[in-house]
């Protein structure tokens, strides 16, 4: 995958301990950061999260920590929870 290896962030040379970002992990923290800023707003916990809109409370951990990037549908998913998050919520229970 090009993101993989194109490189959004180039290491600090004067900083031994730095390291390039590439664009995927810089796309994966992005997306974390709008995972744990859309849960907070909402006021829910990860667990509550999880819960309330199904999903797996250790794929929440691992999308806001930017370890992971949340597949194309759980990304869309998101939206809808953003624009209207007790219809999203209601639909898993109908």
């Amino acid at each position: 995958m090009k993101n993989d290896h194109t490189i959004a962030i180039p290491a600090d040379l004067s900083d031994p301990e730095d390291r390039p970002v590439t664009e995927r992990a810089l796309q994966c923290a992005l997306w974390g950061r709008e995972f744990r800023r859309l849960r907070e707003r909402l006021g829910l916990s990860q667990a509550d999260f999880a819960v309330r809109y199904g999903i797996p409370v250790a794929n929440i951990r691992q999308y806001e920590i930017g370890r992971t990037l949340p597949p194309p549908a759980v990304r869309s998913y998101l939206k809808v929870i953003a624009a209207e998050p007790d219809r999203a919520a209601k639909a898993l229970t109908a």
